[in-house]
Parts: structure tokens; C-alpha cells; sequence
């Protein structure tokens, strides 16, 4: 290595220009909590020497298989594996889905040195299935390695680790989709404006968020990525998540007002990506993801769970050539005009509607279950029409031709729970709207204000997975639910009255009022602010019900 630390894989002119070696060159911090702050605050980003030595700390901390390849496996098998191929030549790994080396400042043989790590990691975790993230890894890897054989080593320890509580990089399509899906959950949370936006201007959204590790891994300039990869070595996946959130935010910003083109918005946000540098600093990025007041750790590998198990019930876990990324059905043909029929709502109205929905649900078709005007105005029939299905929908016309619904997250049935007494139950997940005479939607309040409340402890301290609630085969059955109100320390229960149900009335939302009363006969309701949702009345506060409808979610492969 040179003075300023560079290897022999480093365009030197390249970097010079990208990452001055200013910084101190020691690190005494072993505290994880400053080392979160150092990280956030780039103590080791202008040091090129330290974040060598950082990186391989932290790295060598990883908790990991007790059989982890090593250098010295490395210079065993490179040989054996590359052969008399010219570095340039050597094909990628399927795993890498076909995802081009990001030359991060590297010369020819660093490109080609990336290309035997990735080649000789295949050979050594055969069970890595789908990782397009690896090869920017690698590429920032070697920048602050010896040789191809510690870059390979601190590559293997990554993919190797083995706590259960701390994921990394997906490895395998089931894990990347869900990841996916999991991201599109939270743009839709914290990021409606820009949601809002790719819903407008995208046929499937979902294939929008599917490149959202790519701006990560590939798209971003090194010294923006740089940065993201300390914290994230830090503090793990969470991370990633933020500065993509962060990223969306920044492109609504900057394109907000201007059109984009329905079949080019991916190829849009890429180029904003690459170009990030113009407009925005590696420190204002990484502020923007920081100022985002996320779910915690355990709610969104929740989320990630149920994710992945509404696609494992699809038979989507590996990735098929022959078919789109993930199956998922249009929401332009998952609600069609020819097979939607509704009196409440159109079908644009409905897709706005399904636009908000979670994603894992978002691959299903709405499916009417209960209208009045076919079953009658009878609280009764709704709740036998509608018990057996969740999650549900439900949309209410008044005579004043004002729409207004819910989006309810748990079956009716468990209204029986409370031996017929009026009692609350659902999850965060639960949302109001209205849609006439304008559009406005809802949320559980924490999730606008997360301040009202800190996260339960309910994961076990060895395996890092909630408290079982059943005896189900399925794990995935035994978890609590995304968003359940027991995981959190909340000051009262006024905020967690997500729906209720009883002979006489049905009520969604509680404390201080309801968002939705309606009465047992189906015809009075009444709406006002509620502390569950912190929302304005849906319409008039008191209103006669001219249709009451409720829809399931129906996957499309059970028609």
C-alpha cells in the first residue's frame, strides 16, 4: 500500500478526487453506542487508512459460522477456480442476478479481482442463491484490503454471520422479495408523498421498489456509499432502509412538479442516484435517513416475516425467467373495470385504495363479501360475510354522498373473544379514510408519532424472536403479529382501539371519541376524532348510510 493506504487495485488519480485521507488515524472506541455516533458522524470517512482498520474490526466482530472461509481457503481455490481465464473475461456468479461490478475507483485488475472473489465466494456457499448486493461489497471491500484474499475473507464473514437478531445481506430471492415488499410498507408509511407520486406514474409499483437495493449497491457514487457502509456495518439492515426511504424523499423533492414518464420512473430515480452528488451531500443523506422516525428493529423483521410468508404461500421463493419479478398483479389489473363491480366506489377510487393497503396484500384482488343492497342492512349477516377473512375492507356511502371506509387488519371473528362484550382488538395496521369530498387517510397515531411510546422487550434475549402465542407447526404462526399493540409501552389504551364489534353497533377507532360508530341496523353512523387514529370526522358527523359494503382480499392464483 501506498502512503495514503491505497492498494494496488485503486485508480489513485480517481481517488484523490473522492476521498481526501484527512481524518485521525486511530480509533480507541469500542462502545457500541459511540460507535453508532462516530459513524453517524463520518469520524473515520476522511481517513482511508482508519476506515481500514475500522472495517476490519467491526468485521472480525461479526458472530459467524464455526466453518467460515478464510485467506488461506482463498489461496487454495482461486487457482483451481479461475484458471487460465483473463480476469476480465471471468463470468459472474447467477447469484449476482446478472448486476455489473461498480468500479468504485478501481483499476482494471481491481474489477477483475472482484470478479475471482465473487467466483471463489460461489464455490464456498452454495446455499447463497440471490445476492445482486455482493458485488458492491466486495468492491468496497478490496479498497481497504491487503490483498484478494483478506477481501474474500472479510466478504465470507458477512454472508456467514450466524446471530439471528442481525441480518445483513439477503442471500436468497425469498429474502430479497420480502425485502422489497417490506420497503414498498414503508414508503407507504413514511414516505406518502413520493408514494403517492410512483403510484401515479408506475402500472406496478412494487417493480419501483424492487430496484431500491440497487440505488444501495451500485447506483450510489463511493463516497456516498462509503458512508452508508460504515453505518451500516454498525448498527446492520435497518440502516439500509433509511437512506433508501431518504433517497425517495430527496427525488420527490428535486422532481416534484415536473412529469415523469409512467415507463422510464425507474430509470429516473437510478440516474438521480448516481447524480446524488449534485444536489446532496453523503452527511445531508444520511441526516434526511436519520430523521426518520422508523419502526423498531423487531417490528419490521415482523413485517419482513409475514412478507415472506404471504410470498411462500404464492410459490414465489425463487426467481423464475419466465415470469415477472415477483407475480405480483398489477393494481391496474388486480382491479379491473371488468371484473369490479362496486356502488361506493370507482375503479380509480379503488386502486387508490389498494395502493395503501400492505403490499403483501396488494398481490391480491379486492372480493366483495358484503353489500347491503345485496344482503340486507343487518350488522348480523355483515359480520357472517365477513368472519373467515382478514384482512377487510370496508366502505361506507352516505345519503349526502360523502365516502368514507377502513382498512381492518384482523378477522371479525375474534370479536367473539370478549364473551359478548364490546371489546377492542386488530393491530397498527389498521387505517381510516375518506374519499369524498376529498381524499384523506388515517394512520394508527404512533406511527406519525412514535415519541408516544418505546417498544415492549418481548424478544427472546437467545433467538431474537417474539414470544410464541400458539403451538402452530408454522413459526411464522406463532409469531405476534406486525404492529400488535402488546409491543408497545403505551401510555393508555385509547391509543390501541383499533375495531370492535357487538350485536348492537360496531366501532373502529377509540379514546375520545370514535372514528366510525355505525349502529346495529346498518343505517346511522356517526364520525369524530378518535386518539387510535388522531383523524379529523370522516364526513358528517352524523350521517344516514345509503351503502355499506365490505371486501376481502383474494389471491389470484385461488380463482
Amino acid at each position: 500500500m501506498d502512503s495514503l493506504g491505497y492498494n494496488c487495485f485503486v485508480d489513485r488519480d480517481k481517488m484523490g478526487a473522492a476521498i481526501q485521507d484527512l481524518g485521525p488515524k486511530e480509533l480507541n472506541c469500542t462502545e457500541l453506542q459511540e460507535l453508532k455516533q462516530l459513524a453517524r458522524q463520518g469520524y473515520w470517512a476522511h481517513s482511508h487508512i482508519l476506515r481500514g482498520k475500522v472495517y476490519q474490526h467491526l468485521i472480525q466482530d461479526i458472530p459467524c459460522r464455526t466453518v467460515t472461509p478464510d485467506a488461506s481457503v482463498y489461496n487454495d481455490i482461486v487457482g483451481k477456480i479461475v484458471g487460465k481465464h483473463s480476469t476480465s473475461s471471468l463470468p459472474l456468479p447467477e447469484f449476482v442476478d446478472n448486476t455489473q461490478v461498480p468500479s468504485y475507483c478501481l483499476n482494471a485488475q481491481g474489477e477483475g479481482a472482484v470478479r475471482k472473489i465473487l467466483l471463489c465466494i460461489a464455490n464456498q456457499f452454495p446455499d447463497v442463491s440471490f445476492c445482486p448486493a455482493l458485488p458492491a461489497v466486495v468492491a468496497l471491500l478490496l479498497h481497504y484490503s491487503s490483498d484478494e484474499a483478506e477481501c474474500f475473507e472479510k466478504a465470507c464473514r458477512i454472508l456467514a454471520c450466524n446471530d439471528p437478531g442481525r441480518k445483513l445481506i439477503d442471500q436468497s430471492f425469498l429474502a430479497f422479495e420480502s425485502s422489497c415488499m417490506t420497503f414498498g410498507d414503508l414508503v407507504n408509511k413514511y414516505c406518502q408523498a413520493a408514494h403517492k407520486l410512483m403510484v401515479a406514474v408506475s402500472e406496478d409499483v412494487l417493480q419501483v421498489y424492487a430496484d431500491w437495493q440497487r440505488w444501495l449497491f451500485g447506483e450510489l457514487p463511493l463516497s456516498h456509499f462509503a458512508r452508508v457502509f460504515d453505518v451500516f456495518l454498525v448498527e446492520g439492515y435497518k440502516v439500509l432502509y433509511r437512506v433508501a426511504l431518504a433517497i425517495l424523499k430527496f427525488f420527490h423533492k428535486v422532481r416534484a412538479g415536473q412529469p415523469l414518464e409512467s415507463d422510464n420512473v425507474k430509470q429516473e430515480i437510478r440516474d438521480f442516484v448516481k447524480d446524488i452528488a449534485k444536489t446532496v451531500s453523503p452527511e445531508k443523506l444520511l441526516e434526511k435517513a436519520f430523521a426518520i422516525r422508523l419502526f423498531s428493529r423487531k417490528e419490521i423483521q415482523l413485517l419482513q416475516m409475514a412478507n415472506e410468508k404471504a410470498l411462500k404461500q404464492r410459490g414465489i421463493t425463487v426467481k423464475q425467467k419466465s415470469v415477472s419479478l415477483s407475480k405480483r398483479q398489477f393494481v391496474h389489473l388486480a382491479v379491473h373495470p371488468e371484473n369490479f363491480r362496486s356502488e361506493i366506489v370507482s375503479v380509480k377510487e379503488m386502486r387508490d385504495i389498494w395502493s395503501w393497503v400492505p403490499e403483501r396484500f396488494a398481490l391480491c384482488q379486492p372480493l366483495l363479501l358484503f353489500s347491503s343492497l345485496q344482503h340486507g342492512y343487518s350488522l348480523t349477516r355483515f359480520y357472517f360475510q365477513c368472519e373467515g377473512h382478514e384482512p377487510t375492507l370496508l366502505l361506507i356511502k352516505t345519503t349526502q354522498k360523502e365516502v368514507c371506509g377502513a382498512y381492518l387488519s384482523t378477522d371479525w371473528s375474534e370479536r367473539n373473544k370478549f364473551g359478548g362484550k364490546l371489546g377492542f382488538f386488530g393491530t397498527g395496521e389498521c387505517f381510516v379514510f375518506r374519499l369524498q369530498p376529498e381524499v384523506q387517510r388515517y394512520e394508527w397515531v404512533v406511527i406519525r408519532h412514535p415519541e408516544l411510546t418505546k417498544p415492549t422487550s418481548l424478544m427472546s434475549s437467545e433467538t431474537n424472536i417474539s414470544t410464541p402465542l400458539s403451538h402452530s407447526s408454522d413459526p411464522a404462526d406463532r409469531l405476534s403479529p406486525f404492529l400488535a399493540a402488546r409491543h408497545f409501552n403505551l401510555p393508555s389504551k385509547t391509543e390501541s382501539m383499533f375495531m370492535a364489534g357487538g350485536n348492537d353497533c360496531l366501532i373502529i377507532g377509540g379514546g375520545g371519541g370514535q372514528a366510525l360508530y355505525i349502529d346495529g341496523d346498518l343505517n346511522r353512523g356517526r364520525t369524530g376524532h378518535c386518539d387510535t387514529f388522531n383523524n379529523q370526522p370522516l364526513c358528517s358527523e352524523n350521517f344516514l348510510i345509503a351503502v355499506i359494503e365490505a371486501w376481502g382480499f383474494q389471491d389470484p392464483d385461488a380463482q
